[in-house]
């Protein structure tokens, strides 16, 4: 049984950091393409970054304060957050892929059920 199971989320002030984590089961991570969304009230899935075996994407607006990472001994990939905003307030989901293209879409095989992160300012 395949499972994301994410952790790592909560209420924050502007400018403090969270570490989220995802773990993974039932499939065989390493050959996984992992990737995290988010989604805020309202709005659309955004993605944040995806990482494979040898590369990382991330492409959108949170460059630079956001990182993510992989521990594929652990099954486990990582979103570190940075000097976190308000605007970053979202439900935050791992999402795990086969194949390697359109990373950047919802187009995933695996989802997590996601966990809420909250920036007050």
């Amino acid at each position: 049984q395949v499972q994301l199971v994410e952790s790592g989320g909560g209420l924050v002030q502007a400018g403090e950091s969270l570490r989220l984590s995802c773990t993974a089961s039932g499939f065989l991570f390493s050959k996984y393409a992992m990737g995290w969304f988010r989604q805020a009230p309202g709005k659309e899935r955004e993605f944040v970054a995806a990482i494979t075996w040898t590369a990382i994407y991330d492409e959108n607006s949170v460059n630079g304060r956001f990182t993510i990472s992989r521990d594929n001994a652990k099954n486990t990939v990582y979103l570190q957050m940075n000097s976190l905003k308000p605007e970053d307030t979202a439900v935050y989901y791992c999402a795990a892929k086969r194949t390697l293209q359109r990373l950047n879409t919802a187009e995933y095989d695996f989802w997590g059920q996601g966990t809420q992160v909250t920036v007050s300012s």
